[in-house]
């Protein structure tokens, strides 16, 4: 059996559904603690089982994760429920707001036990920012574009992932629904003052920490009028905001350090520096495996135990059998609404 190695704090991910050579190398690399799995990982869930099964023999104490909020983003299609967009569940709910919530736990079991079947550790969500119509990244992937509603609703969801067994990843702070512009391709400035922030886009995280939230994702997003840096390279906002004034004390997660958003850090040794130095425990990099290895090299003798305790807690807390998951009741009702909800197959 493979002893547990510290989980070092570089977030990778793999190019096709199998294990490569240099991969397996890479997992078992002092600087790597997670992997997130991507649509080109998935070809069917035995494929998907036994490709953990792998990882898991390598390093079972590494964390796996997947981008999988339902929408447009969610990685495995063909053999899980297909989950609608966040804002589904308000509108669909005929304007009784526990109708919505009952929706959103329900989906947020489903997506999390279906996961959690396939020994996946985590998805990144709920989506905690608060649509102000003019973002079309971030849009439809908001409960709603009222913030106490956005927060009940996401707090139901996270709440449907803590009965599957699986924590929670708010994102992305503080707040990604005030600009126009995809951090994946450019770096957003917002303009809008603290004030208004801390009123508007705040709330949601505010709650979603008084309810236990085990994870946050910061934004690639610049808020000119507050700190120069984007918020996932700002102390002011990680440790100043997040963890003082909010008193979150779980695991941040850096947005993918490949991202247009993150360029202004330099090259990806950089990126991840300035991201850890600003209070990320964990950092991604993803789609550009010579980077990651430069970010794994470089980062191979750091250590920081107050991170990898806090990282540790992301592990999905207890197994879940694919097959008596299948055919339980639970999971024909959840399929039931859920396919009402998106008016098509809930399962395809």
């Amino acid at each position: 059996m493979k002893s547990v190695k510290p989980l070092g704090p570089v977030m990778l991910d793999l190019r096709g559904p199998s294990l490569s050579p240099d991969e397996k190398d890479k997992l078992t690399h002092p600087a790597t603690g997670g992997l997130i799995l991507f649509s080109r990982n998935y070809e069917s869930p035995d494929q998907l089982m036994n490709l953990v099964a792998e990882i898991r023999a390598l390093r079972p104490d590494i964390l796996i994760a997947v981008d999988h909020e339902g929408g447009r983003v969610q990685r495995f299609r063909e053999g899980f429920t297909r989950l609608p967009p966040a804002s589904r569940y308000r509108e669909r709910s005929n304007g009784q707001l526990e109708t919505a919530e009952t929706m959103a736990e329900t989906a947020g079991w489903l997506m999390a036990a279906e996961l959690r079947a396939a020994d996946i550790d985590f998805s990144f969500a709920p989506v905690l920012d608060v649509d102000c119509g003019i973002s079309d990244i971030i849009g439809n992937r908001s409960f709603s574009r009222d913030p106490l509603e956005a927060a009940t609703l996401a707090r139901a969801f996270a709440r449907g992932m803590r009965r599957a067994g699986m924590a929670a990843v708010g994102k992305h702070f503080p707040g990604h629904g005030g600009v126009a512009e995809d951090s994946h391709l450019a770096l957003p400035i917002d303009r809008r003052p603290l004030a208004e922030i801390e009123a508007r886009d705040l709330q949601p995280f505010r709650i979603l920490i008084e309810f236990g939230l085990e994870g946050v994702m910061p934004a690639h997003v610049v808020f000119e009028n507050v700190d120069k840096r984007p918020a996932g390279f700002s102390p002011f906002w990680i440790r100043d905001v997040l963890r003082h004034r909010l008193g979150f004390d779980g695991a941040v997660f850096s947005d993918d350090l490949s991202m247009a958003g993150a360029a202004f850090a330099g090259n990806h040794v950089d990126r991840a520096r300035l991201a850890l130095e600003a209070g990320c425990d964990m950092v991604l990099v993803c789609n550009m495996p010579d980077a990651a290895e430069e970010v794994l090299e470089s980062l191979e003798n750091h250590a920081n135990t107050e991170s990898e305790s806090r990282l540790r807690r992301m592990r999905g807390r207890f197994p879940l059998d694919r097959n008596a998951l299948l055919s339980s009741e639970d999971w024909g009702r959840a399929v039931e609404l859920i396919a009402s909800i998106n008016e098509q197959p809930g399962y395809a």
